[in-house]
């Protein structure tokens, strides 16, 4: 196997894994409410929103992390490729 089907290869697991951690984090949000009136017999929705809160705090530094390897993957490859032309049409 070459070197550019790798390339492609690693950069295809890396946006599969960001897709994967973004759904996950999509149905952790999907019952965060944005406005919440709180008061004392909202005692149960509020220990709910915290409990959300704190699973989306856990997971954001995963989702920071897939994007960057997303980041740094697709300007590796591009790279390549300028790389490559350059060298093409080199004199």
């Amino acid at each position: 196997m070459g070197f550019v089907p790798v390339m492609w290869s690693v950069w295809g697991a890396f946006v599969l894994l960001f897709i994967v951690v973004k759904i996950f984090t999509g149905q952790l949000t999907r019952d965060e409410d944005s406005q919440v009136f709180l008061g004392e017999a909202m005692e149960q929705e509020k220990s709910a929103q915290a409990a959300i809160v704190a699973k989306v705090n856990k997971i954001e530094p995963l989702r920071k992390a897939t994007l960057a390897l997303v980041g740094v993957a697709t300007v590796f490859v591009v790279g390549y490729y300028l790389f490559d032309i350059y060298r093409q049409f080199r004199l």
